[in-house]
C-alpha cells in the first residue's frame, strides 16, 4: 500500500485537467491523452514529468487498462462505432475477413451492399483461380446484383457474443500475471504503463481508462487518488477494398495485378501520385460529414501510411505534407521501407501560421530501384518577381504581386534507374528520369494564375529537356479540371485561343497567347484507360468511370462542396509507355450518401498510381 506524503504548504505538482483527442480508440493509432499540470510555483504546463525528469521532487505515473466483461461486442464494418447485428454468410463461407462480415442493421447491410459484393466477387476470382468451383460455396447469392436472398444471419442478442459466433476469431484472450483487477463482473487488465498508449485487436469491443497520478520521488507515494478518464470501445481501424493494377497494354489488357503481390517487373517502375490533405486543412467545419476520430492526425497518419506502402511504388508523389510531419513522420516511416526522401515546403510570403504546419510537396523514391541525381525548386513567388519587375508598372507592381504571389512550389527530382537500360539501342547508356512533383494555386478566380504558374513550370522543364536526353513525369495536385486552360496546356502543349478564361487576365501575364505552348510530349497517364482498344470486364469497369468528353477520370477529388479531376500524372509519350494503372474509385466504392475524407480513405483526393516502361525515344 502507497503512502501519501503531504506536501509542505501544499504546494506540489497537481494534475488539473486530463481529456482525450478523441473519445474513440482505433486498433493501432495512439492515443495521447492532453494532461493540464500546474508546478509548485503556480506555472501550468502539458509537458510529461517522467520520474528521470523529476519536477521538484515530483513525477507523473501512468496506467492504461482494458475494461473487459464477459460478453464481448461485435463491431459494425460499415459504422465502426455502432454494435453489430447481422452477419454475412458469404464472408464466413468464403473465409473473408471476420471484421468485414458484421452490420448492424439490415438497412446497413443492403446501402452497403454495392462494396460489399467485391468482397465476394473477388473471392469468387480468387477461388475459381485455385480450383474451387464457384457454386460450391457461393450458390445462389456470388453474382447477384442485390442483397436479397438473404446472406446476412442476426447475431443473438443486440449485443452479440463473439466466443460464441461461428465467424469469431479474434485471438487469444492474453493473460497479465499483474495489474488485473475485477469489480461489478468487469475485468480490469493493465495493458499499458506510459502517457501513450497504441490500442491493439485484443482490445476491440472493449472500453480503456486512463489513469495518471502524482508521484513523491522520495517516498514512491502518491500524492491524492488518480485521475482518470474513459474511453468508448476500441474499433478495428476500417479497411476500404484494396484497389488493382489494371493492365493496359495490348498484351496484358485481360487481366490485373494484385500489388500486395506485384513488384515491378525489370525494366519497369511505378510512381504514385496523391494529395494527403494536410492536418491543418482537416477540419470539423470543411468536413463536417467525417466522424471527428477518422480527421484526427493520430489516425489520419496511420491509415494514410498504410495505403501509401500498400501500394509498393518505386516513386511516391506527395502534396500537402506538412513541414513537421514529413520530418517526424513520413520521412522516417518510409525510410524504414527502403525509400529515400526529397522535400520542398510551401513559401511563406502570404501564409501566416505556425513555420512548422506550412505545407509543400515531398518526393519518395526506393534506393533499390533509383539513385538521386539533382534537385531542382521551384518557388513560383520567385518566378513572379522576376515577372512583375519585367512586364509591370512600377505603380502597379504591388497589386500585381498580390495576385501572383501565392506560396506555391514544384519540386523536380533527377533519378537514375538502377534496373539498367535493357532492351534499348544502348544498354550501357545512364537511365535518367525527371520527376516533377507539384501543387498548383487552389483559387478558382484566379485561373491566370493558375496558367502562369503550370506554364513557369513547364518552361523550366523544357531547360531540363533541352540538357539531357530524359523521359519526364509531371505528377501533382494541378487545381484544373480538364477543359480548363490549364489541362490543356498540359496535355495538347497549346491553349486554345478562344477559351473563354482567357480573357481574364488584369496583369496581361498571358499575352501575347501564342506564347503559351511548350514542346514536351506529355499525355495524361490515366487516358490510357480510353484510349485501349482491347476490351476486358476490368478495362470496360475503368471506362465507365472516365468521362469520354476529356479522357480523364470522373473525379479524383470528392467532397460535399466539389467532385471533379484536379490531379494528374503526365508523362513523356516518346520514351515512357503506360503498362497498367490503378483502378479508379467510383461512387460505389465510397460509403453512400458520403464523401472525402472518411473513415476508409484519409484524405479527400485518390491516390493516382501509374506503372511506366522505358522505351527508346521516338525521333520527329
Amino acid at each position: 500500500m502507497t503512502q501519501v506524503k503531504p506536501a509542505p504548504g501544499g504546494r506540489m505538482l497537481t494534475v488539473l485537467r486530463v481529456h482525450l483527442p478523441s473519445e474513440i480508440p482505433i486498433v493501432g493509432c495512439e492515443i495521447t491523452p492532453y494532461v493540464l499540470l500546474r508546478r509548485p510555483d503556480g506555472g501550468i504546463f502539458t509537458d510529461d514529468v517522467p520520474e528521470a525528469s523529476a519536477v521538484d521532487g515530483y513525477f507523473m505515473r501512468y496506467k492504461w487498462y482494458r475494461i473487459q466483461s464477459d460478453r464481448r461486442a461485435a463491431v459494425c464494418s460499415v459504422h465502426p462505432t455502432e454494435q453489430a447485428t447481422l452477419q454475412c454468410i458469404g464472408c464466413l463461407k468464403s473465409k473473408i475477413p471476420v471484421a468485414k462480415s458484421y452490420h448492424c442493421s439490415a438497412k446497413c447491410f443492403s446501402d452497403a451492399w454495392q462494396h460489399h459484393k467485391v468482397l465476394h466477387e473477388r473471392a469468387i476470382s480468387a477461388l475459381n483461380e485455385n480450383g474451387t468451383e464457384e457454386e460450391e460455396l457461393f450458390g445462389r447469392f456470388g453474382s447477384g446484383s442485390s442483397s436479397s436472398g438473404i446472406i446476412s444471419a442476426a447475431l443473438s442478442g443486440s449485443t452479440p457474443n463473439l466466443s460464441q459466433s461461428s465467424g469469431a476469431n479474434n485471438g487469444p484472450t492474453p493473460v497479465y500475471p499483474t495489474g488485473t483487477e475485477k469489480s461489478s463482473g468487469e475485468t480490469w487488465f493493465e495493458v499499458g504503463c506510459s502517457r501513450t498508449y497504441t490500442a491493439t485487436a485484443d482490445d476491440i469491443g472493449h472500453a480503456l481508462r486512463f489513469e495518471c497520478v502524482v508521484v513523491d520521488l522520495e517516498t514512491r507515494g502518491t500524492m491524492g487518488a488518480p485521475t482518470s478518464v474513459m474511453t468508448s470501445r476500441v474499433i478495428p481501424a476500417p479497411t476500404p477494398t484494396p484497389r488493382r493494377l489494371i493492365p493496359v497494354n495490348a498484351a496484358d489488357a485481360m487481366g490485373h495485378f494484385d500489388l500486395d503481390n506485384r513488384t515491378s517487373s525489370f525494366g519497369t517502375f511505378t510512381v504514385l501520385s496523391y494529395n494527403i490533405l494536410a492536418d491543418t486543412y482537416a477540419t470539423s467545419d470543411t468536413y463536417s460529414y467525417c466522424p471527428t476520430w477518422a480527421l484526427s492526425w493520430a489516425y489520419r497518419r496511420q491509415n494514410l501510411l498504410r495505403e501509401i506502402i500498400g501500394y509498393h511504388a518505386d516513386i511516391i508523389c506527395l502534396q500537402e505534407v506538412q513541414n513537421n510531419h514529413f520530418e517526424e513522420f513520413f520521412a522516417p516511416e518510409l525510410d524504414k521501407h527502403g525509400y529515400q526522401a526529397l522535400y520542398k515546403r510551401r513559401t511563406t510570403e502570404v501564409y501566416a501560421g505556425s513555420p512548422q504546419a506550412i505545407d509543400g510537396c515531398a518526393t519518395f523514391f526506393r534506393r533499390d530501384r533509383f539513385s538521386h541525381v539533382k534537385k531542382y525548386e521551384v518557388e513560383f513567388n520567385k518566378a513572379a518577381q522576376s515577372l512583375t519587375d519585367a512586364i509591370i508598372p512600377a505603380a502597379q507592381k504591388k497589386l500585381a504581386l498580390n495576385r501572383l504571389v501565392k506560396d506555391n512550389i514544384a519540386l523536380i527530382a533527377v533519378l537514375e534507374a538502377k534496373f539498367g537500360n535493357h532492351g534499348t539501342e544502348n544498354p550501357s547508356k545512364r537511365q535518367l528520369l525527371c520527376v516533377a512533383n507539384t501543387h498548383i494555386n487552389i483559387h478558382h478566380d484566379l485561373k491566370d494564375v493558375k496558367l502562369w504558374q503550370i506554364h513557369t513550370l513547364l518552361k523550366g522543364l523544357e531547360k531540363i529537356a533541352v540538357s539531357a536526353d530524359i523521359p519526364m513525369l509531371v505528377c501533382g495536385d494541378f487545381n484544373s479540371i480538364p477543359g480548363s486552360t490549364s489541362h490543356g496546356l498540359l496535355a495538347m502543349g497549346k491553349v486554345d485561343q478562344m477559351h473563354p478564361d482567357l480573357p481574364v487576365d488584369p496583369l496581361g501575364i498571358l499575352r501575347p497567347l501564342s506564347k503559351l505552348t511548350h514542346q514536351l510530349p506529355l499525355v495524361s497517364a490515366y487516358s490510357s484507360f480510353a484510349r485501349m482498344a482491347s476490351v476486358g470486364y476490368d478495362l470496360d469497369h475503368q471506362r465507365r468511370r472516365m468521362d469520354p468528353a476529356t479522357n480523364e477520370p470522373l473525379f479524383t477529388n470528392c467532397t460535399r462542396d466539389f467532385t471533379g479531376t484536379i490531379d494528374y500524372i503526365f508523362y513523356t509519350a516518346d520514351s515512357l509507355t503506360v503498362e497498367s494503372l490503378l483502378e479508379l474509385l467510383d461512387e460505389d466504392s465510397l460509403r453512400k450518401d458520403t464523401a472525402l475524407p472518411s473513415p476508409e480513405w484519409s484524405s479527400d483526393h485518390i491516390a493516382l498510381l501509374a506503372e511506366f516502361r522505358c522505351t527508346p525515344r521516338v525521333r520527329r
